[in-house]
């Protein structure tokens, strides 16, 4: 009788044992998911994704504007006396050398030591990011320029980057390098060792990621988009709000009484249009790497293609 009891007690207690096993994650046995079986992961909070909004233009630039005087009211015209506008050049060193004119309201090119800001003219080689002209006094030159045709465009700026956009502001001249012997090895820079095209990606200073400089088969009696802002690194205060700021030709966007808009886009992310030609300001940028796609596009939000041109994408970092 013990026996019997003895064993009755075994099988009870291997049934309760049996009872307090853990239990096995719900799992579809079709589904090639693995159970998650980290407490704390599941229960992480994911990044916080970026949220970009447009806002009005910042109170510094704004209290910046009243100490100008009439300037932001000028109406600055540039003439490219070099290179000439269909001009062939036997060297790799390219002489650059503006005239300015117009309704200048006290407008003058020119760094101010202290701040290193200052109005100066923007210069784009091919379809890369501008390089800024500060004092139309000193000589600019482009070195290392590889064979081949090229085109430069020409806008004047305020000091925080914004484009005049008046009648006779904008010029873009194309020229071609013949046996310049350029050394296809480095980039291409300014007198003043600035990077202004990407022959070779190893060249390239950190922070300005190119891609290869073409000329693009560009026509100047075509709508033409010029990608100016945003631009570099944007650092503290300067981060808060970024703008976007670039140069039309022979294109009018419907909030103006046209037919075209421009379309942008940060990271790949939704694309939004502007619908005035004026610089917007969006804030709600995080820290890291981002890029920047302007396009023109017409009604219909079709790309209006001009060699290439109209579809610029480039990159900047932000850090707070």
């Amino acid at each position: 009788m013990k026996s019997i009891k003895f064993i009755s007690l075994l099988i009870a207690l291997a049934a309760l044992t049996a009872c307090q096993q853990p239990s096995t994650p719900n799992v579809n046995p079709n589904s090639n998911a693995k159970p998650n079986t980290n407490a704390t992961n599941a229960n992480a909070t994911a990044p916080t994704a970026q949220t970009l909004s447009e806002v009005s233009r910042p109170q510094k630039i704004q209290d910046e504007m009243k100490t100008r005087g009439e300037q932001d009211n000028a109406a600055p015209t540039i003439t490219v006396v070099e290179p000439k506008n269909g001009g062939s050049v036997s060297s790799s060193t390219v002489k650059v050398k503006l005239a300015l004119s117009g309704d200048l309201k006290g407008y003058k090119p020119m760094k101010d030591m202290t701040t290193q800001m200052g109005n100066h003219i923007h210069v784009i080689l091919d379809n890369q990011p501008y390089e800024a002209y500060y004092n139309l006094d000193t000589e600019f030159e482009l070195r290392n320029v590889a064979d081949g045709e090229h085109t430069l465009r020409f806008f004047p700026s305020r000091p925080w980057h914004e484009s005049y956009k008046n009648a006779g502001a904008f010029q873009m001249v194309k020229f071609t390098v013949k046996n310049g012997g350029g050394d296809k090895s480095k980039p291409t820079t300014t007198n003043a060792n600035q990077t202004m095209s990407n022959v070779n990606a190893s060249q390239l200073p950190e922070g300005k990621d190119m891609q290869p400089s073409t000329a693009g088969a560009v026509d100047a009696g075509k709508p033409l988009l010029t990608y100016s802002r945003p631009k570099g690194d944007y650092k503290g205060a300067d981060a808060e709000n970024i703008m976007i700021d670039f140069w039309l030709m022979n294109a009018k966007l419907v909030g103006d009484g046209g037919e075209y808009r421009v379309k942008y886009s940060v990271d790949g992310g939704e694309a939004k249009f502007i619908e005035k030609w004026s610089p917007i300001w969006l804030s709600g940028w995080m820290d890291g790497k981002h890029s920047v796609k302007v396009e023109l596009v017409d009604k219909n939000g079709n790309l209006v293609d001009n060699g290439g041109y109209n579809s610029t994408t480039q990159e900047i970092t932000v850090i707070k």
